[in-house]
């Protein structure tokens, strides 16, 4: 079952009283200077590229761009998180 609602939170809003939360990760070295240095070669930061990611997700499955990846992105996610919960 897909959730509705999980995304919604981060899309981003016209209205001057925007409140932003804070997203905290703890990252390898490699790849906390990754994500820095593709941000910089793109041309933006990392923040805007999770709040761009997260209005993606907001859309219908079948509206995503980010679609083809998110299995692929996933299946590694999970053996990362399996890793740290062994250590």
């Amino acid at each position: 079952m897909e959730p509705t609602t999980l995304y919604s939170v981060a899309a981003t809003t016209s209205d001057s009283n925007d409140q932003r939360r804070a997203l905290h990760a703890y990252l390898s070295d490699d790849a906390h200077n990754t994500w820095h240095d593709v941000s910089a070669y793109l041309g933006c930061s990392v923040s805007a590229m999770l709040e761009a990611m997260a209005v993606d997700f907001d859309r219908p499955r079948d509206e995503r761009t980010i679609e083809d990846r998110v299995d692929t992105i996933v299946k590694k996610a999970r053996r990362i998180d399996a890793d740290r919960r062994r250590r």
